[in-house]
This record gives C-alpha cells, sequence and structure tokens, in this order.
C-alpha cells in the first residue's frame, strides 16, 4: 500500500498540466521502457499514465503501434507494485479495441481474478470482460457466476457491470446468469445491490410479466439500497406506461415520497410530475416536496426541485403557483443556475398583475449571468409575452435594455427574435418593436443581424403609422456599415418607395447617392430599383421590388418546356414552386472568394429528378412540370413480409403512384414485382413500371401512372391495390434461386386515398389582395359560400387551422396562420392552385364556443366546379 503515497515534495510542486505538450510518438518510444528487466514500477507507471491520457484525449493510434505497446504492456504483469497492476488494467481496456491478438493476456487476466488480491480481482475482471468474445464466454462463465456471488462487493459489483457490458456479445449472458444476480440481490451492500437488480431487468425485461412479477415482489420489500429503489421507480413508471390499470404501482411510487433517502424522494416527485396520465390532484404531492426541496441547504437538491418545477410549469403552471414564494427566494442564490431556472419558473407561473415587480427583481440579476444563461431567460420573456399580451410595454422595454447590454451574436439574436414574435401576435406592440429594433441597429456588431432587422423594417416600416421617421435609421447604415449590411439597407429603402408615394422622391435622392458605392452589389442594387421607382403610379412597382422567392431550377426547367411548346398561352409564373431554403442576398459578402453554394433542390424537384431517370416515365412527363408530392403512405404494417410505402405524384393531368417495396423473407427472390390498382371511375392507366428483381432487404421501386378523370367531382376516390410478383424460393445466405421457374403470387395492400389536398398546392409567391375579396367575382371568380359545425376532434381555433390547411393543401397567408393567445374568432386566409392551374381563395372564420369550433368557409375560385369540389369535399 506504500505505492499509494506521495512523497511531500510531490505534493508542493506547483499545478499546472504536466501532459500538455504530449507527443505520440514520443510517448510510444517511452513504452520500450516496459521491457526493462528488471521493471521500474515508477517509471512504468509514469509512462503508462501517458499512454491513458493521450487515448483519453481522443489521439488516435494505430494498429501497428497499439499492439506493440499492447504487448510490451504485457511484460508489467511480473511487477508486483499495485500502482501498477491496476494502470496495466486500464491499458488492457483502453488497447484492447486497437491491437490484436490481446487475447494473449487472458490466462493473466484469469488468475488475477480468481486469486487472493481484491484489488487486483475486480479490475482484472472489468479488464477481461472487455476482451471477451462470444467463442471465450463459456470459458470464463463459471469464474463470472462465482465473481457474481464472492463475499467482497467491489469483485461482485464488478462482475455484475461486466456482465450487462457481455449481453452485446451474447444476449443471453443476463438470462443464463439470474440466478447468481438474485443471489447478490440480498447483499448488504448499496452498489452491488443496484446492480445485481440491473442484471435481473435485463433478464427480463423481454417479457412483461415476469417484470410485472419482480417489480410486485421488490415493492414488498423494499430495497434497502437507494439506487436500487431509484432503479425500482423507473422500472414501475416504464410498467405503468404499459399497462392499463397501476394503482399498485402508482401508489407504491406515492409510498416513495416519504422514504428516508432524499435521493429516492427526488425520483419518485419527478417520476410522478413526469407521467403521461398525472393530473393536478397526482402531482400535487410531488409538488409539495419539490418545495421542500427549494429550501434545501444542499445546492444539488435546490437545482433538482427547481428544475422539475420549471418543466412542470409548461403543463401545470397552476400546480407551480403555490411554490412563487420559495423561488422568488431563489432568485438571489449563489448558483446562477438555480437562480436562472427559478426566474424562467417565476415567468411561466406569475400573474399578469406581477409582472412589473417581477422584472425590477432580475433586472439587476441578468447582468450578472453568462449569455448561456440570458437565452433562457429571454426565452421565458417570450412565452410570458405571448400570455400576457397587455404587458408588452414592459416587456419590450426590459428586453431593449437587454439589448444594450453587452453579448454575443445568440444572445442579442434571441432578443431580436423575441421583440419580432411579440409583434407578429399583437399589432400594438409593432410601433414599439420598429423603435426598439431601430436603435438596436445604431450599435449592432453583427452583420447577419443587422441584415435581417433591415430586411424586416423594409417589410413593416411603410405600414407603419410614420414610415418617414425610420428612413433615417436605414440611411445611417448606407453611410456606415459593411457592404452586405449596406445592400440591405438599398432594397430597405426601395420597398418604402414602393409602398409609400409620398416618399418617393426623397428616397430616389438617396438611391441615386447610393449608385456612387464603392461596391458593386450596392451600385446595382440602387441602379435597379431606381430604374423601377421612376415608372411613377405603376401598380405593378411592387411586387418588382419584392420579387416571389421561386425555385430557380424549377423555374429554368419550366422555362425550357415552354419554350419547346406552341407558347400559344402566356407562361404562367405561378405554377412555379417557392424556394424551400433562400438566404438573403444581402447576407452574402460580395467581396469573398469563397465559391457559392448550389442552390438546393425543393422536395418536388428532387422527386422530378428521379422521375426523369426512369425511361418508361421520361417522355410522358416532359412536357409537365410536378405540382406536388404527397407524404409516405405505408400500405402494409411495419412486420409483415413485404413492406409496401406509396408517394403519390400530382401532374396538371396525370397522377404517378411511386410505389417503395422491400422484402423481408431471406428465402425468396421477388421478380416482375408490381402494384396492380383498379382504377376508379373516370380514371385511366397511362402505362406501368415494374421493377425487375426484388431480393431480400434491398428497396425496389414500381410506378403506375394514372391520367384524371375530367369531371372533378370523380378525381376524389378511393384505390384498391395489391401487390403481384413472381417469387422464386431461394437459399437464405447466397440468395441463389434453387429452381428456374418461379411461381405467380400476390399480397393484398391497404386501399389508397387520392384527396383533395394531393390537387392543390399552397400557392406562396402569387401577391394576394385580400381587401378586393368583394371584387373577385367580377373578375372571373365564382364564389361559394356554406357554414360548419368541426367535429369532435378539433376543439380548438389552432387545431381547426392546422386540420384546414391539411385538408385543404391551401397555404395560409401570412399573419393569419398564427391564433393570437386566448381569441375565441379568427379569421384564416388562405391561397393556392388547382393542378388545372386554377386560382384559388378561401376565408374561413373560425368561432370556438364550449370546446366546439364552428366554421364560415367562402371559397372563391376562377373554376366553379373546383370551387364547388372544396365546399362538397368540407361537408
Amino acid at each position: 500500500m506504500n505505492a499509494f503515497k506521495r512523497d511531500k515534495k510531490e505534493e508542493e510542486d506547483g499545478g499546472g498540466n504536466p501532459f500538455q505538450n504530449l507527443e505520440k510518438t514520443t510517448v510510444l518510444q517511452e513504452a520500450r521502457t516496459f521491457n526493462d528487466t528488471p521493471v521500474n514500477p515508477r517509471k512504468c507507471a509514469h509512462i503508462l499514465t501517458k499512454i491513458l491520457y493521450l487515448l483519453n484525449q481522443g489521439e488516435q493510434l494505430g494498429t501497428m503501434e497499439a499492439t506493440e505497446a499492447f504487448f510490451a504492456m504485457t511484460k508489467l504483469f511480473q511487477s508486483r507494485d499495485v500502482v501498477l497492476r491496476r494502470l496495466v488494467y486500464l491499458g488492457i481496456k483502453e488497447l484492447s479495441s486497437l491491437a490484436e491478438d490481446v487475447i494473449i493476456v487472458t490466462s493473466s487476466l484469469t488468475k488475477d481474478m480468481t486469486g487472493k488480491e481484491d484489488l487486483y480481482r475486480a479490475a482484472a475482471i472489468r479488464a477481461l470482460c472487455t476482451i471477451t468474445d462470444s467463442g471465450m464466454l463459456a470459458a470464463i462463465e463459471r469464474y463470472m457466476k462465482q465473481a457474481i456471488v464472492d463475499r467482497s462487493p467491489a469483485v461482485s459489483s464488478a462482475a455484475l457491470v461486466s456482465s450487462l457490458h457481455l449481453t452485446s456479445v451474447s444476449g443471453d449472458v443476463a438470462r443464463r446468469w439470474a440466478n447468481e444476480a438474485q443471489e447478490a440481490l440480498n447483499s448488504n451492500n448499496v452498489m452491488v445491490q443496484y446492480h445485481a437488480l440491473g442484471v435481473l431487468y435485463q433478464a427480463r425485461k423481454a417479457d412483461k410479466h415476469a417484470v410485472i412479477k419482480l417489480v410486485a415482489k421488490l415493492m414488498r420489500t423494499s430495497p434497502k439500497s437507494p439506487y436500487a429503489a431509484c432503479m425500482l421507480i423507473r422500472m414501475a413508471c416504464k410498467l405503468l406506461d404499459e399497462v392499463d390499470e397501476g394503482e399498485e404501482l402508482l401508489g407504491f411510487i406515492e409510498c416513495c415520497l416519504r422514504h428516508k433517502s432524499e435521493m429516492v424522494v427526488y425520483e419518485a416527485a419527478h417520476a410522478l410530475v413526469n407521467l403521461g396520465r398525472s393530473g393536478p390532484r397526482e402531482i400535487s404531492p410531488a409538488i409539495s416536496v419539490l418545495q421542500l426541496f427549494c429550501g434545501s441547504q444542499k445546492p444539488a437538491l435546490r437545482f433538482a426541485a427547481v428544475r422539475t418545477l420549471n418543466k412542470v410549469a409548461m403543463t401545470h403552471p397552476a400546480a407551480v403557483t403555490a411554490c412563487n414564494l420559495d423561488l422568488e427566494n431563489l432568485i438571489t442564490d449563489s448558483n446562477r443556475s438555480i437562480a436562472t431556472l427559478a426566474i424562467t419558473t417565476l415567468l411561466k407561473t406569475g400573474a399578469e398583475s406581477s409582472v412589473d415587480r417581477l422584472m425590477k427583481q432580475i433586472a439587476t440579476f441578468v447582468s450578472e449571468i453568462s449569455d448561456e444563461f440570458k437565452v433562457v431567460v429571454v426565452q421565458a420573456i417570450r412565452a410570458l409575452c405571448q400570455k400576457f399580451p397587455r404587458k408588452h410595454a414592459v416587456l419590450m422595454n426590459f428586453l431593449s435594455a437587454m439589448l444594450r447590454d453587452e453579448g454575443g451574436l445568440e444572445y442579442k439574436a434571441a432578443i431580436a427574435d423575441t421583440i419580432i414574435a411579440v409583434m407578429e401576435v399583437n399589432a400594438e406592440a409593432k410601433e414599439a418593436g420598429l423603435a426598439h429594433l431601430c436603435e438596436f441597429i445604431e450599435d449592432c456588431e453583427h452583420i447577419s443581424l443587422a441584415v435581417r432587422i433591415l430586411h424586416l423594417l423594409g417589410q413593416e416600416g411603410p405600414t407603419s403609422k410614420q414610415p418617414s421617421r425610420y428612413i433615417r435609421f436605414i440611411y445611417n447604415r448606407v453611410i456606415l456599415e459593411s457592404a452586405s449590411v449596406r445592400a440591405a439597407a438599398v432594397t430597405a429603402l426601395a420597398r418604402f418607395a414602393a409602398a409609400c408615394p409620398p416618399l418617393l422622391p426623397n428616397v430616389l435622392v438617396l438611391l441615386s447617392r447610393c449608385q456612387l458605392d464603392s461596391d458593386d452589389e450596392v451600385r446595382d442594387r440602387a441602379a435597379y430599383y431606381c430604374a423601377i421607382l421612376q415608372q411613377q403610379n405603376d401598380p405593378t412597382v411592387l411586387p418588382l421590388v419584392q420579387p416571389p422567392q421561386l425555385s430557380v431550377p424549377s423555374l429554368e426547367r419550366a422555362l425550357r418546356n415552354y419554350m419547346q411548346s406552341q407558347m400559344d398561352e402566356p407562361f404562367d409564373i405561378s405554377q412555379i414552386p417557392s424556394a424551400q431554403t433562400i438566404e438573403e442576398p444581402a447576407q452574402v459578402e460580395v467581396h469573398t472568394a469563397v465559391k457559392p453554394q448550389q442552390p438546393r433542390l425543393t422536395r418536388e424537384e428532387n422527386f422530378m429528378e428521379k422521375l426523369s431517370q426512369v425511361p418508361q416515365l421520361t417522355m410522358i412527363i416532359r412536357d409537365y412540370s410536378l405540382l406536388k408530392s404527397s407524404s409516405v403512405i405505408e400500405l402494409t404494417e411495419s412486420e409483415t413480409e413485404y413492406n409496401v410505402k406509396c408517394i403519390k405524384h400530382t401532374f396538371k393531368d396525370l397522377l404517378i403512384l411511386q410505389f417503395d417495396c422491400v422484402n423481408t423473407l431471406s428465402d425468396q427472390l421477388l421478380e416482375d414485382v408490381r402494384v396492380a390498382v383498379e382504377p376508379p371511375e373516370g380514371y385511366a392507366i397511362v402505362c406501368e413500371v415494374p421493377c425487375p428483381r426484388l431480393p431480400y432487404n434491398e428497396p425496389g421501386t414500381t410506378y403506375t401512372v394514372l391520367r384524371y378523370p375530367e369531371d372533378v367531382y370523380a378525381s376524389v376516390a378511393t384505390i384498391p391495390t395489391t401487390l403481384r410478383f413472381v417469387a422464386r424460393d431461394c437459399d437464405p445466405v447466397t440468395g441463389v434461386p434453387d429452381a428456374e421457374q418461379g411461381y405467380n403470387d400476390e399480397y393484398m395492400l391497404e386501399d389508397l386515398e387520392v384527396t383533395l389536398a394531393d390537387q392543390v398546392r399552397g400557392n406562396t409567391n402569387r401577391v394576394v389582395d385580400f381587401a378586393t375579396w368583394d371584387a373577385a367575382t367580377s373578375q372571373g371568380f365564382t364564389k361559394l359560400e356554406e357554414t360548419f359545425a368541426l367535429g369532435p376532434s378539433v376543439t380548438s381555433l389552432e387545431g381547426a387551422v392546422q386540420s384546414l390547411t391539411g385538408f385543404l393543401g391551401l397555404y395560409a397567408v401570412e399573419g393569419t396562420n398564427r391564433v393570437p393567445a386566448g381569441a375565441a374568432a379568427h379569421n384564416l386566409l388562405l391561397n393556392g392552385n388547382f393542378r388545372n392551374g386554377k386560382h384559388i381563395l378561401a376565408r374561413a372564420r373560425l368561432a370556438l364556443s364550449d370546446n366546439q369550433v364552428t366554421m364560415q368557409l367562402c371559397v372563391l375560385c376562377q373554376d366553379p366546379d373546383v370551387a364547388e369540389l372544396i365546399i362538397s369535399s368540407v361537408g
């Protein structure tokens, strides 16, 4: 044991990391010292520590390097030094996955694990199990069973934990050693009992009834180990999620709230508040316990309690309100993590009348915490703004003060996001929010954030009460900032001029000055906008200044197809899908030498590329553009012998059904695989593209092309489907067929629904003026209106919005897609195109009363049949 002691001189040596500048090559050369005779334990232990340090720092050793170091290390078994021997065990564990022929040390490790020195035995067991494979397992099984029931807790615990690790080598290890683990469960050592319970659960987890029996037995005897008690609570919670009746299990967890161990008490409280079936009544005892922990002298308990209360406040804020006084006392806690969690919890549970007082309390605290904690506070304030919209002035003033503090990009972006979110849901906060953001960009150090705010000012500023007040802030950016910010400022100025004619002459003067800028991007933008804005009183100016963000690859393909056609009709840009991911142009530094990224394809563009590569489909779809692709539809259960999924691709007149198939039978090879469909009335099959071969577990695809019926009413239909193929029996290992001839077979699939949403694409490109709603009938639109009571599954306005947009496939116009907090009525404006190119406008007036949503739906469409189809489909 003297080897564990350190000299006084060593203890007095200065701090720092003595291994900071290690080089792998030098250390591996030093490892040759392991071959010296006699062994120098002190020197070898120091070198071995260096190797372990390098490995744990992520240093990569080659196979040859690791093998040489490993075999040199095995020479150290001749030393009797305790510290060196324990380091050797650690070295074996670390190098076992890198070196070759590590099995050579099996006999030495087996000798140590069965020896009399307990200090060696536990570490030897752990090292031996890391190099054990399925072939060696039988040789050490007897020794491991003996070690599990050993009188030494360290040996028993090491054997139990190693048996859990060995389940990756052989899945039934825990089951074969369950008897010994059951005996170890009666140990007086808390860790042995805990690890034994883990092995028993691993052995029985596949059998729910066996787990229920184990938990019921342990609930009666109550494990002495607090760790085992915590694990038992988790097992009980898992069972509660799986069984319908669990009053006894729930009673056991509540009983654990009175356990003598604080660890078990917290585990029980945490379990109760996280149960899916828990309501205010069930979590009330847990809240009381967590409230007591908030006043504990132990920081760990205070942190655990306030973190759990913070999570509960998201679902049951009223239940946490009783703890508000204790949480306010934690605002001044010396541990900033605890204080931050206490603040965010109070922000979620506080009443509207306490908002002003709470903001004063945390004002001084916020300046003392790190950016990471500040972001958490900002997110909580964002939720508070949505909860109490009338307090937007106080909260936005607080946020603006935080904007003036020092902080990084993530922190400042979180504040800006919160202010923008408040403006979106609360029209009264718009003016104040824009004013705060204008002040912020005066001193903003982050280019990307300044560009984003300028983009927002260009969108929202022209519709404010005094648009001219923002011109100065924007033009200051042209004078003082970098090229990216100047370019964004030019675009924002042009939007003000386009939307506010009184400002046009002054903005043109400013833009003419920008044409002298040193950056070509800024000059080009200014020249472009000046040329457009000088076309006074032209209603097309605004769309040109604010162009729709189209998908460039789709636009290019559509233009190419249009030029190859007769060009009898004008080109319809509304058929082009919007880009899914488009960066703000001004965010790109013009002078950077970085290669520009290729434009990302939309989902429809990716599918169009794949369909174009199928020879049988190329000629059919070359004159069409893909309107929409549906989500993946499962036509079989996941555990069946054949898995079939479908994706519906909608074109103007065609519907392409893409069937992705997987054969899960290893003894069968499928050939000429296709999905036979029975076309409903009005539909016609254009062609079928079968999959030639479908080997085991390899995906294959077959296509069926249908032509939509001329009558749009018949387009919403149900299509029966059957998987048909030629099956050939084959060898499960090689996949080689046993016979030359196969046999025809078929497999019934689920019916496929063709819905209204499959034929409609939400339109984000077209500029929609819903103010001219009443005049739309004179512009060739058919107007139909109907009132509906939505089904019992829709109990909120948010659910009604999601359900309606998903069912109709239309795009919710920005500003109407979100329901204000606490609103009892909402107007939803929808916009899109039918597959024949006809434009659709819809207005849904939603009202909520006693969990019943009533909807007045008005549809405008250039095609009267489509308008009738929409109304009848909803009904």
